[in-house]
Order: structure tokens, then C-alpha cells, then sequence
């Protein structure tokens, strides 16, 4: 399939959309009541700290929604005003954040319902309209619902389109795609979708053991077992890892997406030298700009002098976690909730550590004055920053009764 020409004809379909629907200062409006918070900019006014007892809050300088997460967001709530009686649908969650989820549930835009881990498109009918969210979808999906006759609105994320111009432009020089993601991820779904031979890896250990078999060969069948479900049909490492680009889930670790970037240039540098480099190797800068500003003042406020650090996000995530890694990374307590609701009474916070299944922390707050770092992911609004760190200053001042 010619994923370009798919794409291109779509976006000239009069059933496709990608930008608003002129409701812009309603929605606005709306957006601006639910999701943001007089006290997280009096915080901000306050060189991002505020105390209050024995607590001091520093949240880092960028948190919370990006450019990408609002804009979807507020086409989504634009769509509903825009086909007030229409079935409306969305492929996935709009966000991964579950209040900004439920708020687009309460306006009655249905999600796809998933069997056994395969979304069923059976109840969609012709004239519905289908959003496609922030991470976008595969093309296979597009085109199911285009042929369906379905209308289709578009809030992927631009970032992530910038990633599909890369992998297009791999699978015309015959570059096998090397996919920094995860493999079960909507994004990374969608943009193996339009890629053309690829390899998923999800992290430095997974490149190192990549580069290595291409420099030294290897067990081909033990390769193959190792990223069973993270390549392209019929991929063959020893044929298929001659020429490699990179490209990356945009809210991956920004620093590992870049180590693992320059392993592949001096591993394809080392087996085919320098002079022929560029026949072997191609690299777009394809980092998400909030993604890598979340980061840097993540990093920025690890160095600071912090008991403990909040992170606030949907547990599925990916730029959330890759927050509280930098936190894990420097031996720091962290703590990811998805909302105020996980900080409980009793001085005990319900959290999920990285990887695992959550837990509760009894007496998450040590005695004595504290400094508490708080940073949240791309898909948080600031209303539900506010109301967890509210629940941080009133479990302390309980906890000192």
C-alpha cells in the first residue's frame, strides 16, 4: 500500500478534517473552567514555588498540557458542538489522562469497544464521526473508516505526524526503521503503520544487543524470539539491518532516543566506514519539543534540594514515566498518581512505582519541613496539579495534629 498517496488523498477528502470547526472562544472558554487553575499561576508568578506549614512546593518549569494535547483536546469538544446529534466515536483515548477522558465520555463521544485486545470497528456506520486522537492512528484504521463513509476528524498531534514524514522517507531509500517505542503503543502502532520494513526497540539494552548483531552476527532465531511482536512481516535481521534510519515515539526518553542514535551511526560507521555512511544510516530530529522542555526542567529540578517528587499522569502514560525515570535515575522518592484522589487519608499515597502494579506508601510524608518537587505529564491539565498538591499541604497539616 502507498501509505503517502493514501494520506494525501484523504486529507482532500471533503469527509476529513484536521483543524477546528470555528467554535474556538466557546470551547475556550469551557477548557479554560475545567482544566485550569487560578493557584498552579500564582505558583508560577512565584518562581514555581509555594509554602505553606512545613511543605514547600517546587514544580518544575514545564509541566502539564502541550500545544499538541490542547489542541486535541479542543477539537474534540468542537466536534461535539459542531455535530450536536451525530454518533461520535473515538478511536482511543483522546489523551492519556483519565479526567480529561471522562469529560469527553460525559459529552457522549463513544470510544471503540475492544474484544480480547482488537478494537471493533463493527458499530461504526456510514455518516458517523470518528475522532482520531492525539498519538494518532494506523492506517489500516483510516482507511477502514474511510471506506465506511465515515466522517473523520483529526487531532493527531503534528510531532507525531513529523514522525511518519521520517519513516516514509526511510522506506524510499530502502532504510529499514529502527522505532525507539513501545511496540504496544497507539503511536508506535500507528507509525510502523506507515513505515516499511521496521524493528521496534524499546530501550539502550535492546539497541546494544540490535548494533551487535549487525556488527558480529548472531542467533538469528534467537533474535527473531527476542522482538517477535516489535518487527515488520517476514523481517530478516541478517538481510534487513544493512541500511537503518531512526525515528522514535515522540514522548521516549529524550536522551536515550539520542544515545541510541548515535550507537547506530558509529556501529553502521564501524562496519561499512566512514565514506559510506550515509548509504547505511539516516536520522531526522524527530524529539517532540514539550516532550524534551519536560524533561530539561525535570533534570533541572532533580538538582534542586527535594525530599520527595510527585509526578502527575495517566499510568499508560509513556511521557510520564520517562519523567519519574529522571527522578528513579537520581535516587529520589518519587511517587506517579494519575489524580489527588491516590493521596489518601492517613499519611498514605497509593502510587505507582515504574513497571509494577500500584501500591500504597504508608507515611509518605517524613516529620519535619519538607520540600516536595511536583511535575506532571503532557496529557495533565493544571486543575488536576491543583488538587493534588492542595491534598499534599492538608495531609501534612493532618499529620501534625
Amino acid at each position: 500500500m502507498d501509505t503517502k498517496a493514501f494520506k494525501r488523498a484523504l486529507q482532500k477528502s471533503d469527509n476529513y478534517h484536521r483543524k477546528g470547526f470555528g467554535h474556538q472562544e466557546e470551547v475556550t472558554g469551557v477548557m479554560n473552567s475545567v482544566y485550569q487553575s487560578p493557584l498552579i499561576q500564582q505558583i508560577r508568578e512565584n518562581n514555581y514555588t509555594l509554602t505553606r506549614g512545613e511543605v514547600t512546593i517546587r514544580l518544575a518549569q514545564a509541566f502539564g498540557f502541550c500545544w499538541g494535547v490542547e489542541r486535541a483536546v479542543a477539537i474534540a469538544y468542537e466536534t461535539r458542538q459542531h455535530f450536536p446529534t451525530e454518533r461520535i466515536w473515538i478511536t482511543n483515548e483522546i489523551i492519556h489522562n483519565p479526567s480529561v477522558n471522562q469529560h469527553i465520555q460525559e459529552m457522549n463521544v463513544e470510544f471503540i469497544p475492544v474484544d480480547e485486545g482488537k478494537k471493533d470497528f463493527e458499530v461504526v456506520q456510514a455518516g458517523d464521526v470518528v475522532i482520531l486522537p492525539a498519538f494518532g492512528a494506523t492506517v489500516q484504521e483510516m482507511q477502514l473508516l474511510n471506506d465506511k463513509g465515515c466522517t473523520i476528524v483529526d487531532t493527531t498531534c503534528p510531532w507525531v505526524s513529523k514522525v511518519w514524514n521520517s519513516v516514509e522517507k526511510h522506506k524510499k531509500g530502502n532504510y529499514t526503521s529502527i522505532i525507539h517505542g513501545k511496540y504496544k503503543h497507539e503511536e508506535t502502532l500507528a507509525t510502523s503503520s506507515f513505515a516499511g520494513t521496521y524493528l521496534i526497540v524499546l530501550n539502550m539494552a535492546e539497541a546494544e544487543y540490535v548494533a551487535n548483531y549487525i556488527l558480529k552476527g548472531g542467533d538469528k532465531a534467537e533474535f527473531m524470539a527476542k522482538f517477535s511482536k516489535a518487527v515488520s512481516s517476514g523481517f530478516d535481521p541478517d538481510r534487513d539491518l544493512e541500511q537503518v534510519g531512526i525515528a522514535n515515539q515522540t514522548t521516549m526518553l529524550k536522551s536515550e532516543t539520542e544515545q541510541m542514535g548515535k550507537l547506530f551511526e558509529r556501529t553502521m560507521m564501524k562496519k561499512y566506514g566512514p565514506a559510506a555512511l550515509n548509504q547505511h544510516f539516516l536520522a531526522f530530529n524527530t524529539i517532540c519539543d514539550a516532550t524534551q522542555e519536560r524533561q530539561d526542567a525535570m533534570l533541572d529540578l532533580v538538582e534542586d534540594e527535594v525530599d520527595a517528587i510527585v509526578v502527575i499522569g495517566g499510568y499508560n502514560s509513556s511521557n510520564t514515566t520517562q519523567l519519574q525515570q529522571i527522578a528513579i535515575d537520581r535516587g529520589i522518592p518519587s511517587y506517579h498518581i494519575d489524580s489527588a484522589s491516590r493521596i489518601l487519608p492517613g499519611n498514605r499515597i497509593e502510587h505507582k512505582p515504574l513497571y509494577q502494579e500500584l501500591e500504597i506508601a504508608e507515611n509518605w510524608l517524613p516529620p519535619g519541613p519538607l520540600v516536595i518537587g511536583v511535575t506532571s505529564g503532557a496529557s495533565t491539565p493544571d486543575k488536576v496539579v491543583e488538587e493534588a498538591i492542595e491534598k499534599i499541604f492538608a495531609s501534612k497539616a493532618i499529620a501534625l495534629v
